[in-house]
């Protein structure tokens, strides 16, 4: 399956084009993270889904262009059929998980297939100094994992992870030090505060990249390059792996651009050697 056959693009191709209201791209996003099961919800499922009214559900499919959410439904099942389960139905729900998350990497590298957004963001990253990175709750740990291997190869990496007021002004001290970008992390289920700090981080001239589970998310509006790649919901806590395998390959994006990042790595590893830092 390419990547424009997937479930999910097809959904994105279909809502590309239309201006939605918020509530309407919350039951975007709401479907492309179940894509595989919309064709088969009622209106009041997915209203349930994405937490909005039924009615909103039915404008949501007015706007895309059908007479109400029955015509949207039928489409939908048309164009992405049912496949059959296979062995999948025998598996357990721990397996049924890995497996989601198998496919969720398989889509991120099919959508890797055009690198350009990636290299942007690597360039738009490695020119930031300092390099302030949010991530607050559950994108907490994807944005700690990136600053910790960032700062071995940027000069100036800024973790941002715990919120309340100060996070205004430590992107203030961002900007006056001369950052020119901000990387997020941005997970569900999203904090307003991570919306709201986004959108005053642009207001102080900072170019937004965001790693986010749907180019729908709440954080789309308030990002200048959004990445996406999607979360596992199979068990009672959403797992990342494919954002933090993006992260990496951000990482390895932003090294690209960074001239003097191999010999960082370098002194690095000489200067560990020294202090036997490792054990193996």
């Amino acid at each position: 399956m390419s990547a424009t056959d997937s479930p999910a693009a097809r959904l994105q191709a279909l809502f590309e084009g239309h201006r939605l209201t918020p509530t309407q791209r919350r039951i975007a996003h709401s479907m492309v993270r179940r894509a595989a099961d919309v064709p088969f919800l009622s209106s009041v499922e997915l209203a349930e889904l994405a937490g909005v009214s039924q009615p909103s559900v039915t404008r949501f499919a007015v706007a895309l262009g059908f007479d109400g959410y029955p015509a949207l439904r039928r489409h939908l099942r048309e164009v992405a059929p049912a496949e059959p389960a296979g062995e999948a139905a025998s598996a357990n729900e721990y397996q049924q998980a890995v497996e989601a998350e198998i496919e969720n990497l398989r889509h991120l590298a099919e959508a890797l297939a055009d690198p350009t957004p990636v290299r942007r963001a690597g360039r738009l990253l490695a020119a930031s100094r300092p390099l302030p990175v949010l991530g607050l709750r559950a994108a907490a740990a994807q944005a700690h994992g990136f600053a910790y291997f960032a700062a071995k190869v940027h000069p100036d990496v800024r973790l941002l992870n715990e919120g309340g007021t100060v996070l205004a002004d430590r992107i203030d001290s961002a900007v006056r030090a001369g950052a020119s970008a901000l990387l997020c992390f941005a997970l569900p289920r999203h904090p307003r505060e991570v919306v709201d700090t986004l959108a005053y981080a642009r207001e102080c001239g900072l170019t937004v990249v965001t790693v986010a589970d749907s180019a729908f998310a709440p954080v789309a509006k308030v990002s200048d390059l959004l990445v996406p790649a999607a979360v596992g919901t199979g068990l009672a806590f959403d797992t990342a792996c494919a954002p933090m395998l993006l992260g990496r390959v951000l990482l390895e994006a932003m090294c690209d651009d960074l001239p003097e990042a191999q010999a960082r790595l370098e002194e690095f590893d000489a200067k560990a050697a020294a202090r036997g830092l490792f054990v193996d």
